[in-house]
């Protein structure tokens, strides 16, 4: 038989012990926080639920499974502080697979009274109206309950049970009576439809169908009775707090224990209850410590409890058929994750090899590969197995017992005892097992994330100056690593494309390297600064020539001329005409940008000179004298402007100026010809006649001008 007992560090951390005892949220030596105990069932309740594969899609892991990879494959963590979630990974994983959903009774209703040394709890589910009462004994030590009350131990029991039993003094005990849940069948295969957690749940069912239908969904017994372990801790808060008699227990300082069959229920609700600060798994045998790949790789079949041959109602029917021998290796969680999920709280677990069908072996190799769990996180003394024989089943030799007192002494009573035990036979198989082969393949080295390949723009002609970030974590501590990069961050990359070489190096030496490539490249066309439409005045028939100008910058190729089309300076038409501005730079890079160049005429003709002839009649004799007038007009743009008389007026009335009046006394006849009446009134100072002639181009610019022709009175 050997001993392993590592007992170097106790003096330093033994007031640490202490400490985080009392305070079990208090931050370790190491500045990380280590708690002994939760207050809650759950810890990682919020956490979304990780892939859960078919049976059919799962692959083949021939060796113990990586407790720190994320249930997706995304990677591992073994950081503590992404336990919480890692965690949880592994219960859903255990629930769908092996025992089915554990409810979180936030549909039930709980009341507890404690009296007469009996705690009565009853769970009432609200969405049915099912009840389900728990009784439990308690049997408190002798002397005065400490102020927060005794320690305990919660026993996985068939029936109530009368004192402490060998218990170290101080630590009350609590029976747990397991068929006020459902009913322990011991091997046969009945149905459990009729078991109060049952019919609590109608959704669920254990084992057989029951005859008369219906079937629930498939679960494992060891779901409803660890629900129940949870169910006993909820009413134990509220007898605390009972006004009259409350129930002396610290519920900060809880331990489960059974052995067998119980082992494994204890093993359970320790697993998935973080209220409990420790979980004794004694004997449990195949479906407890031992893992299932394990069992089925080195024990012969038909001598131990395997994966095939377990108890169907404890576990999912359809675990057996799904995971039987070989395609144990399918499972993508074992039973060395399950003890794993106890941490960071305590776990003692035994073995008996005068009993080969409890796996012994297996247990063993299981046991080492939660160990290396506990010490990756730094509290291996938190973590403990004892496989030897020579004594009965169940039973408790003499040797074994400082072991199983130093556990409940320091994690129920926070005394400063020894707990890093780890035992085994100094004997064949023991010796010959090669356990560290199970979970080589969980030690890698650093684990490096880098950037994809970067493709980025030139902000200057020799290139663009590049940033990247890059992180590491030691892939058994999880530990954060500086990553160096070759070239550096922040070094100017020129154009085309440059290897970037990561690397991180943990405290062993041991190395990851990564690379990742950057592409410099220029892919911004160049900027023409902006130009405004243009209106100009047209100077001749063909339009305007007009003139313009612009400027082009570009990051990399710096100043660029640009071309117009049309060109500036050509003439242009009238009317309104686009013209684009376009830029290229040195990597072919090409922008443009348009503006209007507006042509219009808004000039009226001009005229030189207008003449009427004759401008002067001299006959009065009341008859129509033809004139002509001559106009003389100048347009830039329409070199034949419509010229006509619009209009004529006389400064006397057309009638009553004297005798033999006639009228009408003009007469337009073509564009620059009249007819004028040769008439003039005796009185005045004769008569003249205002003709106003106007001058149209074909833009519609108009310009007016008068000539006078006079009829004098003498």
């Amino acid at each position: 038989m050997r001993t392993s007992i590592k007992s170097s560090s106790l003096t330093r951390l033994s007031f640490l012990g202490l400490l985080l005892l009392f305070n079990p949220f208090a931050a370790d030596s190491f500045a990380q926080q280590r708690p002994l105990v939760y207050d809650v069932e759950n810890t990682g309740a919020q956490f979304p639920r990780p892939p859960l594969p078919s049976v059919d899609q799962l692959p083949i892991v021939p060796l113990l499974t990586d407790p720190f990879e994320w249930s997706d494959g995304s990677g591992r963590d073994t950081r503590f502080a992404s336990w919480s979630r890692r965690r949880a990974q592994i219960k859903a994983e255990i629930e769908n697979y092996e025992i089915g959903p554990k409810p979180d009774c936030s549909d039930c209703t709980i009341t507890a009274v404690y009296a007469n040394g009996v705690l009565t709890v009853d769970v009432l589910r609200n969405t049915n109206g099912r009840t389900l009462r728990l009784t439990s004994t308690i049997n408190l030590p002798s002397g005065t309950a400490p102020a927060a009350g005794f320690p305990a131990v919660i026993q996985m029991a068939l029936a109530p049970s009368s004192g402490t039993g060998g218990l170290p003094a101080g630590i009350a005990s609590i029976d747990y009576i397991h068929d006020d849940v459902t009913q322990y069948a011991a091997g046969q295969q009945i149905s459990h439809a009729g078991d109060p957690y049952f019919l609590m749940y109608p959704e669920y069912n254990a084992g057989p169908c029951p005859p008369a239908g219906p079937c629930g969904a498939d679960v494992g017994q060891y779901s409803a009775w660890s629900w129940g372990v949870s169910r006993l801790i909820d009413g134990m808060q509220i007898a605390k707090n009972q006004l009259v008699n409350p129930l002396p227990i610290d519920i900060s300082h809880l331990a489960v224990h059974g052995c067998s069959y119980a082992g494994k229920m204890a093993l359970f609700a320790g697993a998935f209850d973080e209220r409990i600060a420790l979980t004794f798994a004694q004997e449990s045998g195949g479906g407890g410590a031992p893992a299932w790949r394990v069992s089925h790789a080195i024990e012969p079949d038909g001598t131990v409890e395997k994966s095939n041959n377990t108890d169907g109602s404890w576990f999912k029917k359809t675990f057996k058929t799904q995971f039987g021998r070989a395609d144990s290796y399918k499972l993508p969680e074992d039973h060395h994750e399950l003890m794993a999920m106890v941490a960071p709280r305590a776990l003692l677990v035994t073995g008996n090899t005068d009993f080969v069908w409890l796996s012994n072996r297996s247990a063993y190799v299981t046991a080492r590969a939660t160990q290396k769990v506990y010490e990756t996180f730094g509290i291996g003394d938190r973590f403990g197995f004892y496989v030897d024989g020579g004594h009965g089943h169940c039973a408790v030799p003499a040797d074994q017992t400082p072991t199983i007192n130093a556990f409940y002494s320091k994690f129920l009573l926070g005394q400063d005892v020894n707990t890093d035990v780890h035992v085994y036979p100094q004997t064949v198989p023991f010796t010959t097992l090669d356990y560290a082969g199970w979970t080589q393949w969980w030690d890698r080295p650093p684990v490096l994330s880098i950037p994809s390949d970067l493709n980025v723009e030139a902000t200057a002609a020799n290139g663009a100056v590049v940033t990247f970030t890059g992180s590491a974590h030691d892939g058994v501590s999880g530990n954060d690593l500086q990553v160096t990069f070759t070239p550096a961050s922040g070094s100017v990359f020129s154009f085309g494309s440059t290897t970037v070489t990561a690397t991180a190096t943990d405290a062993s030496g041991s190395a990851t390297t990564g690379s990742f490539v950057v592409t410099v490249s220029d892919t911004t066309p160049p900027v023409i600064a902006s130009i405004a439409d243009q209106t100009v005045e047209a100077t001749g028939p063909a339009g305007a020539p007009v003139a313009f100008a612009a400027g082009a910058y570009d990051v990399v190729s710096g100043q660029l001329p640009v071309i117009f089309s049309p060109p500036s300076g050509s003439t242009f038409a009238l009317g309104t005409t686009t013209v684009t501005a376009t830029a290229t730079d040195q990597a072919g890079n090409a922008s443009s940008r348009t503006f209007v160049v507006n042509v219009r005429d808004t000039t009226a003709p001009n005229f030189g000179s207008l003449t009427a002839s004759p401008n002067i009649i001299t006959s009065r004799n009341h008859q129509m004298v033809p004139v002509s007038l001559t106009a003389s007009v100048v347009d830039a743009v329409d070199q034949t402007p419509v010229t006509r008389i619009i209009s004529v007026a006389s400064n006397e009335p057309v009638s009553g100026t004297g005798g033999g009046d006639l009228s009408p006394d003009w007469e337009i006849t073509g564009p620059l010809t009249l007819k004028l009446r040769g008439e003039s009134s005796g009185k005045g100072s004769g008569r003249v006649y205002t003709i106003t002639v106007e001058s149209r181009d074909y833009s519609g610019n108009a310009r007016n001008k008068t000539v006078a022709v006079s009829v004098p009175r003498n």
